[in-house]
C-alpha cells in the first residue's frame, strides 16, 4: 500500500495550477507528500499564557491527473500539542490510491479522519489541499465551488498581542490599513486595561477582544466585559477557561456584548452543547479538520441560531487562503495571521481597505512563492 511521503518543499513550484478553462475530471491516481517548516514572527507574539517567535506548520501536497493541490496544517505549540515529530507519522499512513478520484471528498475525509484521533491540524491540511485540487480541476474558485458570494466577505481584524505599552502603541499605529482591531487580553486587570487604554489613545476603531480563557472568575469576567462595553467593543472571544461552561452561561446571559466560543468549539460535535454558553463560535480550520467540517458548523450554528466567525492562528496565505473561501458567510473575520510571519510561502486572498477580497484563481486562489 503506498502512503504519503515526505518531500523538499522547492519541488512545489514545478506544479502550476491547471488554465484554460476546461474541466479535468480524468482518472487517476492521488498522491499526497507533505513538508516541515517553520513560520518566523514578524513580532514576539503573546496571549494569555503564552509567547513565540515561530510557529511549525506542515504543507501538504496532492498531485492527480498532473495538477497540484495545497494545503497547510499551523501546529501553534499553545493549542492542540500537535509537532512536526507527531503529524509526519500520522501523514504517512494516509493511502489516497484506493479512491478513484478527489470528488469522493466526504469518503475521502472521513478515511483520513478515521485513520487516528486527532491531528486536527494534519487533517485540515489534507482537507485543504483536497479542496485546492478540486478546484483547480474544475477551474473555479473554491469560494464560488460553495456557491458564495465573494463580495459579502467583511472585513478582516488585525490583531495586537500583549505586550508593553510603548510596543502596543507602535502596533496599533503599524495597523492603520485596517478598520478593525483586535487585542489580546487575560492577564491581570492593570494590564488588560492599559492594553486597551494605550490603543484608545491612539484609535477610536472598533475592537474585538480575545481573553484566550484568562479570567477564570465569572463577575471578573463580567466586570471586565461590561468595561469593555463602553469603549467601542464589539464582541468578546472566549473569555473564561474553555471547559467552565454553566460559569461561561452566565456570563452570556447577562453580558453586554456578544461573546464567542474559541478553545471551547474545537469540532462539529462541540456545537450544541454551546448552545446558550455563548452568542456565537469562531471557526479555525487547524481545530475542525479543515473546510468541510467547517461549512457543517455553519450550518449547525445557523439552525441553533448563533453566530459565526473564520478565524486562524499564525499560518501562511495557504491556510489563510483556504479560510477566507467561508468568508461571505460570516459574522466576524480574524484572518491576519499570514500578515504577522515574515517568510510567507504562497501569494493568495489580499487585505484590501481592511477587507477580505477573494480573488477569481481556481482552487483557494494561492500561488507557490520560490523558496
Amino acid at each position: 500500500m503506498a502512503g504519503a511521503t515526505a518531500g523538499s518543499f522547492g519541488a512545489i513550484t514545478a506544479c502550476t495550477p491547471h488554465k484554460g478553462g476546461r474541466r479535468r475530471t480524468g482518472k487517476g491516481r492521488m498522491e499526497l507528500s507533505f513538508t516541515p517548516i517553520n513560520l518566523n514572527m514578524v513580532h514576539t507574539f503573546t496571549i494569555s499564557g503564552f509567547s513565540r517567535d515561530v510557529t511549525p506548520s506542515i504543507l501538504v501536497r496532492i498531485t492527480y491527473d498532473g495538477v497540484t493541490g495545497y494545503g497547510e496544517g499551523g501546529l501553534p505549540p499553545y493549542m492542540i500539542g500537535q509537532t512536526h515529530d507527531t503529524v509526519q507519522p500520522f501523514l504517512s499512513k494516509i493511502d489516497l490510491a484506493q479512491f478513484d478520484n478527489p470528488f469522493q471528498i466526504e469518503d475521502i475525509l472521513s478515511y483520513v479522519d478515521a485513520i487516528e484521533e486527532g491531528f486536527t491540524c494534519a487533517k485540515s491540511a489534507v482537507d485543504i489541499a483536497l479542496h485546492d485540487l478540486i478546484g483547480r480541476l474544475l477551474d473555479i474558485p473554491v469560494w464560488q465551488l460553495f456557491g458564495y458570494t465573494a463580495e459579502k466577505s467583511p472585513d478582516t481584524c488585525f490583531t495586537i498581542g500583549i505586550d508593553t505599552e510603548e510596543v502596543v502603541r507602535a502596533k496599533t499605529q503599524e495597523a492603520t490599513p485596517y478598520n478593525i482591531l483586535k487585542v489580546k487580553l487575560g492577564t491581570d486587570e492593570a494590564t488588560d486595561k492599559m492594553i486597551v487604554e494605550t490603543v484608545r489613545s491612539v484609535t477610536d476603531k472598533p475592537l474585538l477582544v480575545d481573553a484566550n480563557q484568562g479570567w477564570s472568575d465569572k463577575h471578573y469576567a463580567l466586570e471586565m466585559i461590561q468595561w469593555l462595553s463602553e469603549r467601542n467593543v464589539l464582541m468578546v472571544e472566549q473569555p473564561m477557561p474553555k471547559g467552565i461552561l454553566d460559569d461561561m452561561a452566565w456570563v452570556t446571559e447577562h453580558s453586554p456584548l456578544p461573546t464567542y466560543a474559541d478553545e471551547s468549539c474545537q469540532r462539529l460535535t462541540d456545537v450544541p452543547r454551546l448552545h446558550g454558553v455563548f452568542h456565537g463560535v469562531n471557526i479555525k480550520l487547524l481545530k475542525c479538520t479543515g473546510l468541510n467540517e467547517a461549512r457543517k458548523i455553519i450550518a449547525a450554528t445557523e439552525a441553533l441560531g448563533m453566530k459565526v466567525m473564520i478565524g486562524c492562528t499564525s499560518e501562511t496565505s495557504c491556510s489563510v487562503s483556504a479560510a477566507a473561501q467561508l468568508a461571505p458567510r460570516m459574522d466576524f473575520a480574524d484572518l491576519d495571521g499570514n500578515l504577522l510571519i515574515a517568510n510567507d510561502y504562497f501569494d493568495g486572498m489580499k487585505i484590501v481597505n481592511g477587507k477580505i477580497t477573494l480573488n477569481n484563481r481556481p482552487g483557494i486562489g494561492i500561488i507557490p512563492l520560490s523558496r
